[in-house]
């Protein structure tokens, strides 16, 4: 740390002179959003200095460095994600008794979000829409909050949630289904569609491996969505989670332009990603599942419990 008075012009040329570099990275990028720290003004503040000095021309974005120190996970990182993950699916496991027709999809949250608290955790990401639940058809799906609709028989009901241990998040979905009168099993619509998300998520595990691209691990899933006669989702297959539900800059998606340069960046072992493909069964509702996976030195290792049966909720 160099201290300053007047100004950090003066002592910060003099030691870029010094040191010479043949580039400066710093903290801007056009394809990543965690690596895009840095202000317009202040790079052109930058720019101005290092030009008084004929360094202007040596600023790059320090987006892969920043992108490796964050899409690595050390093993104490994963060990707090595991227990993370840990707690959700201990939660996933208490609501399952609670859900019943006639709770609304407010009341489901509130019993999560009241579990949350009692274990002293806090959640992923913003309490208003942390867990969402989705009960029925015609739904608002990913990342809307509770309302005050109804759970009811034929309906198929999923919910996004996670918690943070010690600042690194989860972030997993469930599928639960609930029988109608004289029902003791899922009808065959709901078990086609949730048989093929299941199909989808372990064939696209298959392929999560060091070197892969994300939108080829994407594809494997897309295809069996589409191929099963449901409409392809509109999102990416899975994001990287760390100390954010959404971290990192690699992308399990397709070469859309939203997604910037992000499918094409080879995968490398300790990243975690989320594997989340969706579909929607007419008139019962949206089922997807949302699993947690880290790429290790061979091919990829489950950090969550992958859900393989529809979770039965009884009238």
């Amino acid at each position: 740390m160099v201290a300053y008075v007047t100004g950090f012009k003066e002592p910060f040329q003099e030691f870029l002179k010094e040191a010479n570099p043949r580039t400066i990275a710093v903290n801007y990028s056009q394809g990543s959003e965690i690596c895009d720290g840095l202000t317009y003004g202040m790079y052109l503040t930058l720019s101005e200095v290092l030009g008084e000095i004929g360094m202007a021309d040596r600023l790059v974005s320090a987006e892969r460095l920043v992108s490796a120190v964050r899409e690595r996970k050390t093993d104490y990182e994963l060990g707090r994600m595991r227990e993370a993950i840990r707690h959700t699916q201990e939660i996933f496991g208490l609501v399952a008794g609670f859900i019943r027709p006639g709770r609304t999809e407010r009341e489901i949250a509130a019993f999560m979000q009241a579990e949350v608290g009692r274990r002293g955790l806090v959640p992923a990401w913003g309490e208003a829409t942390c867990p969402a639940v989705f009960t029925g058809p015609d739904t608002a799906q990913a990342h809307y909050g509770p309302t005050g609709r109804p759970v009811a028989p034929g309906h198929v009901l999923n919910m996004d949630f996670g918690v943070q241990v010690d600042a690194y998040c989860s972030d997993m979905q469930r599928t639960f289904y609930v029988l109608g009168p004289g029902e003791t099993e899922p009808p065959s619509d709901v078990r086609k569609g949730f048989t093929t998300i299941v199909r989808a998520v372990a064939e696209s595990f298959a392929a999560l491996k060091p070197g892969a691209l994300g939108r080829d691990v994407d594809a494997v899933a897309r295809g069996i969505i589409v191929e099963a006669g449901y409409e392809e989702f509109p999102h990416g297959l899975g994001h990287q989670v760390g100390r954010f539900a959404h971290d990192g800059t690699a992308l399990l998606g397709p070469a859309w332009e939203k997604y910037a340069r992000k499918p094409f960046r080879p995968l490398e072992p300790g990243m975690v990603f989320t594997l989340e493909p969706r579909l929607t069964v007419r008139d019962r509702g949206v089922v997807t599942i949302e699993e947690m996976a880290v790429v290790t030195d061979t091919g990829a290792a489950w950090l969550s419990d992958p859900q393989r049966e529809l979770l039965l909720i009884r009238s």
